[in-house]
């Protein structure tokens, strides 16, 4: 705990379209640099609006997220772009891969919004696609793909630009059993290199991998 990459202060998310919900209030938290983390807790009791502020995909209504001592809640919509286009990698439930592009194309993309030069980017992206076991998939497109090798190439793709911080948000959800083991036997493998990696789920087997977790409820923090 003496050396957090990521750290929250009393953040507060409130949603007010004419019903008032609090979905997260007064959450603070640490996230060690190196370390393997799991947000546990029911559906519907935060956990995905804790990693979307953690990760700048959303701000909050109050508190403060800092990522490496910059504040992120404070940095404007372009600075925000730039930090999660190169220093966070997302992976999210549903893939959200391009349907039109193969899996090369689609890790691709990240680092063309980064900026990344072209030859540069198809070299990372082999290589990339290598390390999470999808080598003879290059040219393969989503709908020619498992669920499982679609979550790699999403794991791939969130590692495109070399980021410091890697937020999934139930990663597994969508898997066989089979599927998931062999996604975590990635997230393994990117952990063991050195990443920060912040996880939610539900699931026992997932947070069965993490050094630390958290758990949601009700918006808050349990103490544990």
């Amino acid at each position: 705990m003496s050396d957090p990459i990521l750290r929250a202060e009393g953040l507060t998310k409130v949603y007010d379209g004419g019903y008032r919900t609090v979905a997260l209030e007064d959450v603070t938290l640490e996230i060690p640099r190196g370390s393997l983390t799991c947000i546990m807790g029911p559906s519907g009791h935060g956990k995905s609006t804790l990693l979307h502020l953690l990760g700048g995909l959303d701000r909050p209504t109050s508190g403060r997220v800092y990522l490496d001592g910059e504040d992120l809640t404070a940095a404007s919509p372009r600075r925000l772009a730039g930090i999660r286009s190169r220093r966070l990698g997302f992976v999210f439930q549903f893939f959200n891969l391009l349907p039109m592009l193969t899996a090369l194309e689609n890790v691709q993309t990240a680092m063309l919004l980064a900026g990344v030069p072209r030859r540069e980017q198809e070299a990372r992206a082999r290589e990339l696609l290598r390390l999470v076991g999808l080598e003879d998939k290059l040219h393969a497109k989503p709908n020619q793909l498992s669920g499982g090798q679609r979550q790699r190439v999403a794991i791939a793709r969130a590692l495109a630009n070399d980021p410091d911080l890697l937020l999934m948000d139930e990663p597994t959800g969508n898997l066989d059993s089979r599927s998931e083991e062999d996604l975590l036997e990635q997230v393994r493998a990117v952990h063991a290199r050195g990443k920060t990696v912040v996880i939610v789920t539900h699931s026992d087997t997932v947070a069965a991998l993490a050094e630390r977790t958290v758990t949601i409820r009700d918006g808050r923090v349990v103490p544990g």
